[in-house]
């Protein structure tokens, strides 16, 4: 099959539903040449069905992120999948939680912020630390930011984790680039998935897309931040590292 990934394994997370960003990766990358493995945590049943709609369907590795010991065993669960000797070419980061408090910023408590941190932020370092010795020839992690730039209206500590997951991006790259590992993501405007729904407000943040985005933007339209997404996993970009490539509108450089 011809396409920009031809012949490349990637791994992507967080496919939940049709609408998410993840699922438009996983279908753009198939479409474009590779194999796909996906990851699922919780409902994992519902991943398994969402990835029988995919043009070709992947299978399913179960992975909670905050679990070590799942964490220590993915490069075996992969490998039974694409065998003993071969290697991935591109990891799809797309995790984020943050508990209900961690959407008030004043009250919010530790262990609530701790949480959206760990999930949303350090997993970048553990998943990509996990699928390294899949990656001896190098490769392509790409993970999925919310601008952290901007003190968003009800965003609050997960604005903060994302801003983590930012400087982590950028730590990887920098140690990570002698393996020709290259670490980078990409910055989507609101969609309305699933994930949205947790978020408190979601549509008075989103409602700054409406204004603000000279090009416009779709809130229901996850495929160009899916397209930037594969952009970024092919060799098209074999010299970017520890970027974050907006694929917003360009609401990220509209003034106050």
């Amino acid at each position: 099959m011809s396409g920009i990934l031809a012949g490349k394994r990637i791994l992507v997370t967080g496919v939940l539903t049709e609408s998410s960003i993840a699922f438009q990766a996983a279908k753009i990358a198939q479409n474009e040449g590779a194999e796909v493995i996906l990851t699922g945590f919780g409902r994992l049943s519902l991943v398994e069905r969402i990835a029988k709609r995919l043009p070709k369907p992947a299978p399913v590795i179960e992975l909670d992120v905050t679990n070590q010991e799942q964490l220590d065993g993915l490069a075996e669960k992969i490998r039974e999948h694409l065998g003993e000797d071969a290697a991935l070419d591109g990891v799809v980061h797309s995790i984020a939680f943050g508990p209900q408090g961690a959407f008030n910023f004043l009250e919010a408590d530790w262990e609530d912020v701790g949480t959206a941190v760990h999930v949303s932020a350090y997993s970048l370092k553990s998943l990509t630390m996990a699928c390294l010795p899949l990656m001896p020839r190098g490769g392509s992690v790409v993970g999925l930011t919310f601008d952290a730039q901007i003190a968003w209206p009800k965003y609050d500590w997960m604005g903060v984790a994302k801003a983590a997951l930012e400087s982590t991006s950028r730590y990887l790259a920098r140690d990570l680039g002698a393996k020709n590992v290259r670490c980078n993501l990409i910055s989507a405007g609101p969609i309305k998935s699933m994930a949205a729904k947790s978020i408190p407000g979601f549509e008075e943040l989103a409602d700054v897309w409406n204004h603000r985005a000279p090009i416009g933007w779709d809130l229901a339209d996850p495929e160009p931040a899916g397209r930037g997404v594969v952009g970024l996993l092919s060799d098209f970009f074999p010299k970017t590292t520890g970027e974050i490539v907006h694929v917003d509108g360009g609401v990220h450089m509209m003034g106050a």
